[in-house]
């Protein structure tokens, strides 16, 4: 049965060795849907990452520029990421003839959930490095202290609803559907910044 503590020990896990190493490929290897999993963190790390850049002082336009388009060509890539989770969820459950066509439709699919999880992972392992800063203000790591805690209480109360959900799709109870994010700023055919048609 799928459950959100594999995901999270997952999540903790290529955090740690993402930021040491920073191999892209690790977690790539056995379960498929775990390493789909891995494969939508590392679209979040990235992204975490490339934030942080724009938000450096002193960076020039064209870098600036430059980073928004990473942005946007790694959110595509988390966006996809989530999608194909579902499709894989939802081509395991077909095998079990689920989920239920007359259940209860859940509007959030266990891939955006997943997602959520993923976020909520990086804010950790960043937030308890700050509770570790040796030259931190005065202050800063009980605050820091009281983030995390929140943060683990955010945590485990969506993992609970993600493994409340599975069982309810698993016993017929609740359904979902593959929804598309069908996003428009990176298609050229769709992006009337890059085919060209100027704002009315």
């Amino acid at each position: 049965m799928l459950s959100a503590e594999p995901i999270i020990t997952l999540h903790d896990l290529l955090s740690t060795v993402w930021h040491q190493e920073n191999d892209p490929e690790a977690g790539n290897e056995g379960d498929l849907i775990l390493a789909l999993v891995a494969r939508q963190h590392r679209a979040n790390f990235e992204l975490w990452h490339i934030e942080d850049e724009a938000r450096r002082p002193g960076a020039a336009d064209a870098q600036l520029a430059g980073i928004k388009r990473r942005i946007d060509s790694t959110n595509q890539r988390r966006n996809d990421a989530v999608e194909e989770l579902d499709r894989s969820l939802l081509q395991g459950l077909a095998a079990r003839g689920l989920p239920n066509p007359d259940a209860v439709l859940h509007s959030e699919t266990p891939g955006l959930m997943i997602d959520r999880l993923s976020i909520l992972a990086l804010k950790i392992y960043h937030t308890r490095e700050e509770t570790c800063r040796e030259d931190a203000p005065e202050g800063h790591v009980e605050r820091n202290c009281e983030r995390l805690a929140i943060l683990e209480e955010q945590r485990a109360d969506l993992a609970a609803c993600f493994n409340a959900l599975w069982s309810d799709i698993l016993a017929g109870r609740r359904r979902f559907k593959l929804y598309r994010q069908l996003k428009m700023y990176n298609d050229p055919a769709l992006n009337p910044a890059i085919y060209g048609k100027g704002p009315k």
